[in-house]
Protein backbone atom coordinates (compact mmCIF):
# COMPACT_ATOMS: atom_id res chain seq x y z
CA UNK A 1 0.00 0.00 0.00
CA UNK A 2 1.05 3.39 -0.97
CA UNK A 3 1.92 6.45 1.74
CA UNK A 4 -1.17 8.37 0.14
CA UNK A 5 -3.59 5.41 0.09
CA UNK A 6 -2.41 4.73 3.61
CA UNK A 7 -3.00 7.53 4.95
CA UNK A 8 -6.37 7.84 3.43
CA UNK A 9 -7.42 4.65 4.70
CA UNK A 10 -6.34 6.05 8.71
CA UNK A 11 -7.48 8.93 8.19
CA UNK A 12 -11.08 7.54 7.37
CA UNK A 13 -10.77 4.91 10.02
CA UNK A 14 -10.52 7.77 12.38
CA UNK A 15 -12.06 10.69 11.15
CA UNK A 16 -15.44 9.38 9.26
CA UNK A 17 -17.64 7.65 11.54
CA UNK A 18 -16.80 9.96 14.71
CA UNK A 19 -16.20 13.14 13.08
CA UNK A 20 -17.99 13.82 9.16
CA UNK A 21 -17.53 16.89 9.12
CA UNK A 22 -14.30 16.99 10.06
CA UNK A 23 -13.26 14.00 7.84
CA UNK A 24 -15.59 15.76 4.55
CA UNK A 25 -13.12 18.96 5.60
CA UNK A 26 -9.75 16.72 5.15
CA UNK A 27 -10.57 15.30 2.00
CA UNK A 28 -11.27 18.47 1.10
CA UNK A 29 -7.58 19.52 2.11
CA UNK A 30 -6.29 16.35 0.23
CA UNK A 31 -7.87 17.20 -2.90
CA UNK A 32 -6.19 20.65 -2.81
CA UNK A 33 -2.87 18.82 -2.47
CA UNK A 34 -3.74 17.22 -5.36
CA UNK A 35 -3.81 20.06 -6.86
CA UNK A 36 -1.24 21.14 -6.03
CA UNK A 37 1.04 18.39 -7.76
CA UNK A 38 2.56 20.23 -10.57
CA UNK A 39 4.62 22.70 -7.87
CA UNK A 40 5.57 19.87 -5.98
CA UNK A 41 7.00 17.46 -7.83
CA UNK A 42 8.54 13.93 -5.80
CA UNK A 43 6.77 15.77 -2.18
CA UNK A 44 3.49 15.67 -3.94
CA UNK A 45 2.60 12.20 -2.37
CA UNK A 46 4.24 13.16 0.72
CA UNK A 47 2.07 16.71 1.04
CA UNK A 48 -1.69 14.69 0.19
CA UNK A 49 -0.88 11.99 2.87
CA UNK A 50 0.33 14.95 5.44
CA UNK A 51 -3.19 16.88 3.89
CA UNK A 52 -5.47 13.95 4.71
CA UNK A 53 -4.00 13.41 8.23
CA UNK A 54 -3.74 16.69 9.33
CA UNK A 55 -7.06 17.41 11.73
CA UNK A 56 -7.04 12.96 12.87
CA UNK A 57 -5.67 14.47 16.24
CA UNK A 58 -9.48 15.58 16.41
CA UNK A 59 -10.74 12.34 16.58
CA UNK A 60 -11.68 11.50 19.94
CA UNK A 61 -9.45 7.77 20.23
CA UNK A 62 -6.35 10.10 20.06
CA UNK A 63 -7.34 13.22 22.43
CA UNK A 64 -5.13 13.71 25.11
CA UNK A 65 -3.76 17.63 25.19
CA UNK A 66 -6.36 18.37 23.45
CA UNK A 67 -4.15 20.62 21.07
CA UNK A 68 -5.29 18.41 17.34
CA UNK A 69 -1.91 19.10 15.56
CA UNK A 70 0.62 17.64 18.92
CA UNK A 71 -2.45 14.80 19.60
CA UNK A 72 -2.13 13.76 15.72
CA UNK A 73 1.39 13.95 15.11
CA UNK A 74 2.28 11.44 18.23
CA UNK A 75 -0.09 9.03 17.18
CA UNK A 76 1.33 8.98 13.50
CA UNK A 77 5.04 8.90 15.64
CA UNK A 78 4.19 6.52 18.34
CA UNK A 79 1.34 4.36 16.94
CA UNK A 80 1.69 4.05 13.48
CA UNK A 81 5.28 4.56 12.64
CA UNK A 82 3.80 6.94 10.31
CA UNK A 83 6.80 8.70 7.30
CA UNK A 84 8.80 11.14 9.67
CA UNK A 85 7.92 14.01 7.00
CA UNK A 86 4.33 13.33 6.94
CA UNK A 87 4.73 13.61 11.34
CA UNK A 88 6.07 16.65 11.08
CA UNK A 89 4.01 18.54 8.38
CA UNK A 90 0.74 17.34 10.63
CA UNK A 91 2.65 18.52 14.10
CA UNK A 92 3.10 22.07 12.21
CA UNK A 93 -0.07 22.76 10.34
CA UNK A 94 -1.13 26.20 9.67
CA UNK A 95 0.82 28.14 12.24
CA UNK A 96 0.28 25.57 15.27
CA UNK A 97 3.51 26.52 17.11
CA UNK A 98 1.56 29.77 17.24
CA UNK A 99 -1.27 28.05 19.05
CA UNK A 100 0.75 26.07 20.56
CA UNK A 101 2.23 29.25 22.55
CA UNK A 102 -1.11 30.17 23.47
CA UNK A 103 -1.80 26.70 25.14
CA UNK A 104 1.24 26.67 26.68
CA UNK A 105 2.67 23.52 24.84
CA UNK A 106 5.22 25.29 22.32
CA UNK A 107 8.33 23.38 24.27
CA UNK A 108 6.73 20.36 23.88
CA UNK A 109 5.78 20.85 19.81
CA UNK A 110 9.28 22.48 18.83
CA UNK A 111 11.49 20.13 20.63
CA UNK A 112 9.71 16.48 19.26
CA UNK A 113 8.57 17.74 15.77
CA UNK A 114 11.48 19.40 14.22
CA UNK A 115 9.71 22.05 11.21
CA UNK A 116 9.51 20.72 7.95
CA UNK A 117 11.08 23.10 4.93
CA UNK A 118 8.65 26.41 4.18
CA UNK A 119 7.53 25.83 0.54
CA UNK A 120 5.68 22.44 2.12
CA UNK A 121 4.58 24.23 5.38
CA UNK A 122 3.47 26.65 3.25
CA UNK A 123 1.06 24.32 0.57
CA UNK A 124 -0.25 22.87 3.59
CA UNK A 125 -1.15 25.89 5.26
CA UNK A 126 -2.78 26.93 2.02
CA UNK A 127 -4.69 23.67 1.55
CA UNK A 128 -6.19 24.02 4.69
CA UNK A 129 -6.66 27.13 4.98
CA UNK A 130 -9.12 27.41 1.27
CA UNK A 131 -11.20 24.77 2.61
CA UNK A 132 -14.27 24.79 4.27
CA UNK A 133 -15.18 22.44 7.05
CA UNK A 134 -17.45 20.84 5.08
CA UNK A 135 -14.75 20.63 1.92
CA UNK A 136 -15.46 22.73 -0.47
CA UNK A 137 -12.75 25.78 -1.88
CA UNK A 138 -12.70 29.08 0.21
CA UNK A 139 -10.45 32.24 -0.04
CA UNK A 140 -7.99 32.17 2.99
CA UNK A 141 -10.54 35.74 4.37
CA UNK A 142 -13.55 33.31 4.30
CA UNK A 143 -11.94 30.69 5.77
CA UNK A 144 -10.29 32.77 8.69
CA UNK A 145 -13.73 34.91 9.32
CA UNK A 146 -15.95 31.45 9.83
CA UNK A 147 -13.38 29.49 12.31
CA UNK A 148 -13.86 33.12 14.33
CA UNK A 149 -17.21 32.73 14.23
CA UNK A 150 -17.50 29.48 14.82
CA UNK A 151 -15.37 29.69 18.15
CA UNK A 152 -16.53 32.97 18.89
CA UNK A 153 -14.73 36.49 20.28
CA UNK A 154 -13.03 35.34 23.38
CA UNK A 155 -12.13 31.64 22.14
CA UNK A 156 -8.11 31.12 22.17
CA UNK A 157 -8.99 29.38 18.54
CA UNK A 158 -10.17 32.99 17.61
CA UNK A 159 -7.56 34.82 19.05
CA UNK A 160 -4.64 32.24 17.76
CA UNK A 161 -6.15 32.71 14.43
CA UNK A 162 -6.34 36.52 14.34
CA UNK A 163 -2.68 36.06 15.26
CA UNK A 164 -1.68 34.14 12.29
CA UNK A 165 -3.26 35.76 10.05
CA UNK A 166 -0.71 37.63 8.44
CA UNK A 167 1.44 34.76 7.69
CA UNK A 168 -1.92 32.72 6.55
CA UNK A 169 -2.39 35.36 3.97
CA UNK A 170 1.58 35.59 3.37
CA UNK A 171 1.95 31.59 2.97
CA UNK A 172 -1.10 31.47 0.54
CA UNK A 173 -0.02 34.22 -1.73
CA UNK A 174 3.64 32.06 -1.75
CA UNK A 175 1.46 29.18 -2.92
CA UNK A 176 -0.60 30.99 -5.48
CA UNK A 177 1.97 32.74 -6.77
CA UNK A 178 4.44 29.47 -6.92
CA UNK A 179 1.20 28.03 -9.10
CA UNK A 180 1.03 31.12 -11.28
CA UNK A 181 4.65 30.43 -12.42
CA UNK A 182 4.30 26.82 -12.80
CA UNK A 183 1.60 27.69 -14.97
CA UNK A 184 3.30 30.11 -16.91
CA UNK A 185 6.02 28.07 -17.24
CA UNK A 186 4.21 25.01 -18.75
CA UNK A 187 2.34 27.25 -21.44
CA UNK A 188 5.95 28.75 -22.81
CA UNK A 189 7.05 25.72 -23.45
CA UNK A 190 7.29 24.89 -27.73
CA UNK A 191 7.33 28.71 -27.69
CA UNK A 192 9.76 29.24 -30.67
CA UNK A 193 10.05 26.21 -31.23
Amino acid sequence: MGLTQWAYTLAESLLAEPLPRRWAHSQGVAARAHALRPILGPDAELLEAAAILHDVGYSPALVVTGFHPLDGARYLRDTEDADERVTRLVAHHSCALLEAELRGLRHELAAEFELERPDLVDALMFCDMTTTPDGTRTTPTARLDEIAERYGPEDLVTRFIRAAAPEIHAAASRVERRVSEAESDSTDVGIGA
